[in-house]
């Protein structure tokens, strides 16, 4: 990082090698170009995330196990069934670390930050 930046062009510093959080979301939403896509992902990633969640659950209440699961497994099927509508494989296949873009694309869309 610059010295000479400020604590806020710090706090927007990206995953890796400095690039800015919103160059992640951008590239990530120009892959996800296809209204189905869109939608796909909208309910998809939430679930993924509500999954690992959930997953703490699992050393508390026994036999929990099928609903973070099938959230998990779900979501990650909508996510490819969005990705045949937009006939390109996910980011993530080329860059790992846009397994941890999604849920910060998701939000934008929430806010409205990106159309």
């Amino acid at each position: 990082m610059n010295p000479e930046s400020s604590d806020s062009e710090a706090s927007d510093r990206g995953i890796v090698n400095g690039q800015e959080n919103g160059d992640w979301v951008e590239r990530y939403a120009r892959s996800h170009q296809h209204a189905m896509n869109r939608a796909c992902h909208m309910v998809g990633i939430p679930m993924i995330a509500l999954s690992v969640l959930l997953a703490g659950v699992l050393f508390i209440v026994p036999g929990f196990w099928p609903v973070p699961v099938a959230l998990f497994l779900v979501g990650w099927m909508l996510q490819f069934i969005g990705h045949a509508f937009e006939g390109k494989p996910p980011e993530f296949f080329q860059d790992w670390r846009f397994l941890f873009v999604g849920l910060r694309w998701w939000f934008s869309k929430l806010r409205r930050q990106i159309p």
